[in-house]
């Protein structure tokens, strides 16, 4: 595999990681119509865990097809395909070394109410290896009471995913009783929560686009006192990616709920602007068309390429 500048400077932030592992994130970062550049596009594909199969798919019937992703996210040209342990087992065979392979390894069902969300394990290090995924994913939810016990479990999964030779992937969602809902998404939080997952040892970090909400106090004064500019998208995904070692962790945004395509594809050129790394799609495109969701991918790629408008 040829890698470019680019993928090589971005190699060199992950010292202490071993070839596989490595290799492994060259992978993603070399592949589809986005290699080579250090930015991401991936297809996340686990909604009809964590929101139903009806709520997920029932725009879009084709997509209860467990087939149906990897072939969008082969067509579109993406990075990487990220699913849960059941729709990688329907496809890993038939696709083997096609694309590359994020397994998620927890998950969280919406069948009873939680104010403090947590998530089972669904999957393992092992199935990661027998699937040929070259990285694990997983959730944390910082803010929830149950978060210091997510923090182990990925503390001690990301020790062995490495030492197999995987990359590590953290999905760093603010949920629980001890934010308010417009701090789920508050620019302290969303870039508190890189910073955690960056010190848990993500290589690759999955936040919410921040809004200009304060959630706490403390950081509020600070944010006022030092007048870190946070007024536009850009700043705010500017300063998310300083939050994660100042930009040496590989930060990409949430595609978010199904979203008109102009005010989605804003957000695309925000996170661009602010130096963000990409972007992990699903809703916005599987519940669509596949021709409609091609389109989107296609004009999402090109404004990263820096090709688009």
């Amino acid at each position: 595999m040829d890698r470019s500048p680019r993928v090589s400077d971005i190699l060199s932030w992950y010292g202490a990681d071993n070839p596989g592992t490595l290799t492994n994130l060259a992978r993603l970062l070399e592949h589809g119509r986005l290699g080579g550049t250090g930015r991401l596009l991936i297809l996340p594909v686990d909604q009809g865990f964590e929101h139903g199969p009806a709520r997920s798919f029932g725009p879009n019937p084709p997509a209860y097809d467990p087939l149906y992703h990897f072939e969008l996210a082969l067509a579109a040209g993406c990075n990487a395909y990220a699913a849960p342990l059941g729709f990688l087992e329907a496809g890993a065979r038939a696709y083997a070394g096609r694309i590359p392979l994020i397994l998620k390894l927890n998950d969280h069902d919406l069948l009873a109410d939680e104010d403090d969300p947590d998530q089972a394990l669904t999957g393992s290090v092992a199935d990661a290896l027998r699937l040929g995924a070259c990285a694990v994913g997983f959730t944390i939810y910082p803010g929830s009471a149950h978060r210091n016990a997510m923090y182990g479990q990925i503390r001690a999964i990301a020790e062995e995913a490495k030492r197999a030779g995987l990359a590590v992937v953290i999905w760093s969602y603010a949920r629980g009783s001890a934010l308010s809902k417009a701090g789920e998404t508050g620019i302290d939080v969303i870039g508190y929560c890189a910073q955690i997952a960056a010190q848990l040892g993500a290589h690759i970090i999955k936040v919410k686009l921040p809004t200009d909400h304060i959630e706490q106090d403390a950081a509020r004064k600070v944010y006022e006192t030092t007048g870190i500019p946070i007024g536009s998208a850009a700043e705010r995904v500017r300063h998310v990616v300083q939050c994660a070692f100042d930009g040496r962790r590989i930060v990409i945004f949430s595609g978010g709920a199904a979203a008109e395509d102009e005010t989605f594809l804003d957000e695309i050129r925000a996170i661009r602007a602010g130096g963000g790394f990409g972007s992990i799609v699903g809703r916005n495109a599987f519940q669509r068309s596949r021709e409609d969701a091609l389109r989107l991918l296609g004009r999402i790629t090109d404004i990263y390429s820096g090709g688009g408008d």
